[in-house]
């Protein structure tokens, strides 16, 4: 790239609906969920250096709770690269504060990556490819420039980006301005989009100038940015908890979108394990020492290789076994983990296991 980008990567989220592999102390980031030997966070950092100066304008944005573990997977990071948020307020503070640390070291005009920590990539090439138009955009004009993953199938859990007036092209990319950001579509509607040829996924990752974000967060966010410019992190835990889709994306009139196919996954549940590594040729995913009998459509996982899980007669079913916790979850409803943990929350006999 000609112009220097400061990827940020936000690795403040829990992860929950990977529990139990997933917890506190161990959050969806500190995993490796494709058979790899790197975790999703030391994966987004290696992807992301290729694009920065080293490890110098590399940023990593987490919580208290778990910036012991980023710094012990990412020993490399200098440490004032590594903001540490007292209480999560959302994705919104996370930006603004992290956009004023970077203005206030490198100036207004220092281009922003902000890329979430658990989110896997198949064609590195093509992904340095976008980045590439991305900043060109971002360089060139007042812009918050968005990647839009080119849907698949009619996802009802993504959010939907739809493209208006192309505004030319960079590195041989079509860019759109965007004309609305929509939440999570039913199926219907889902189909829709995919029909018309305007619509892209949500990547959730960004990329613009700091001066221009911190301008749109003043003109749109002022309970965020304004309390961050005057008071500095101190005030983190008053501020009100937004995503940056809802605080400013939404709003701002400067939102353009680069709808791109690098082969994509947020990673989101279970599922997305079947989607990695699901192949015509086994009946199951099997990242455990499994024996069945008429099992089909299963995701099985034990963290311990000494663990033995046998099935019988089963089909479309998620199976984890991780230290003292055992799951069983249809794959249609493992949305529904999230409640299965207020109830263990609600509980101090289970707070081990969270």
């Amino acid at each position: 790239m000609n112009t220097l980008l400061f990827p940020v990567i936000l690795a403040g989220g829990k992860g929950e609906r990977f529990w139990p592999l997933s917890r506190r102390d161990r959050p969806k980031q500190f995993l490796s969920l494709d058979g790899s030997s790197r975790s999703l966070l030391q994966a987004t950092a290696d992807r992301l250096l290729k694009l920065a100066d080293g490890w110098d304008s590399l940023w990593v944005i987490t919580s208290s709770q778990i910036a012991q573990g980023v710094r012990e997977q990412l020993p490399d990071l200098p440490s004032q690269n590594l903001l540490i948020e007292s209480e999560g307020r959302d994705t919104a503070a996370a930006v603004a504060w992290t956009s004023l640390e970077i203005k206030q070291r490198y100036g207004e005009d220092a281009v922003i990556g902000f890329f979430p920590a658990d989110h896997w990539i198949a064609d590195q090439e093509a992904f340095a490819h976008t980045l590439s138009a991305a900043v060109q955009l971002a360089t060139s004009t007042e812009a918050i420039v968005t990647l839009g993953i080119k849907p698949t199938f009619p996802s009802t859990g993504y959010g939907y980006i739809e493209q208006g007036e192309k505004i030319g092209s960079f590195n041989e990319l079509p860019a759109y301005h965007v004309n609305r950001f929509t939440e999570k579509p039913n199926r219907e509607i889902a189909e829709t989009f995919l029909s018309t040829g305007r619509f892209s996924w949500n990547s959730g990752m960004f990329v613009f100038r700091a001066g221009v974000v911190l301008k749109e967060l003043h003109t749109h966010a002022p309970e965020i940015i304004e309390p961050l410019e005057q008071h500095g992190p101190d005030v983190y835990p008053q501020l009100p908890k937004k995503s940056i889709d809802y605080a400013l994306m939404e709003k701002t009139s400067l939102a353009y979108v680069l709808p791109v196919d690098f082969g994509w996954d947020d990673l989101g549940d279970w599922n997305a394990i079947e989607r990695l590594l699901k192949t015509e040729e086994t009946p199951n995913v099997e990242l455990a020492t499994h024996i069945g009998l008429d099992t089909q459509g299963a995701i099985i996982y034990a963290s311990n290789p000494e663990d033995v899980v046998v099935t019988i007669g089963l089909e479309d079913v998620v199976i984890v076994r991780d230290r003292n916790v055992t799951l069983v979850v249809k794959k249609e409803r493992t949305q529904e983990i999230k409640q299965i943990l207020k109830i263990l929350q609600s509980d101090s006999r289970f707070t081990d296991l969270l």
